[in-house]
């Protein structure tokens, strides 16, 4: 059983990671597969105030939401042969991959809600500076690795959108 916490630290670590070096490093070249982070996903929730719309469409359509999915998958499918040796670890880096969909999603269609259960996400979109608080599903990583930057006043936020 303990691979259940490992798994929880091992996929907060993971999520950290690829946010800043793939997501925003790569994503941030045009030409990347990763691109679809900063130029769409990133973009549409800073000037819609956190809301993503892309998350309400199809699957069927090549959209950021499918891409993350996508990618989702493919991270979950890569530890499935663990699954013998290692049960509780694998089960929850699989859990850790649907959780992050389903909260990533969530906090995207629902900014009240986002705000209060994930603010440090809410923070990395609407911030002034989009380039710290990688974690989303929870921010031990950015507190450990000092990534973690919380608003200087409450109205930050609002002046981002505006300046947006």
């Amino acid at each position: 059983m303990i691979g259940i916490p490992i798994g929880l630290v091992y996929c907060n670590l993971g999520e950290w990671l690829i946010h800043k070096h793939v997501l925003h490093g790569l994503g941030k070249r045009r030409d990347s597969f990763w691109s679809f982070h900063w130029h769409d996903h990133h973009a549409k929730a800073r000037r819609q105030a956190m809301v993503d719309d892309q998350y309400q469409k199809s699957f069927l359509a090549w959209e950021p939401q499918t891409k993350e999915a996508v990618a989702l998958l493919g991270l979950a499918l890569a530890h499935l042969p663990l699954l013998p040796f290692m049960p509780f670890f694998t089960s929850t880096v699989l859990y850790s991959c649907v959780n992050y969909y389903r909260v990533h999603k969530r906090a995207h269609m629902d900014t009240e809600w986002a705000r209060e259960h994930l603010p440090w996400h809410y923070d990395h979109h609407m911030g002034m500076n989009q380039n710290t608080n990688w974690c989303v599903t929870h921010p031990w990583f950015d507190e450990l690795l000092g990534t973690r930057q919380r608003p200087i006043a409450a109205d930050v936020h609002v002046e981002a959108v505006r300046a947006a």
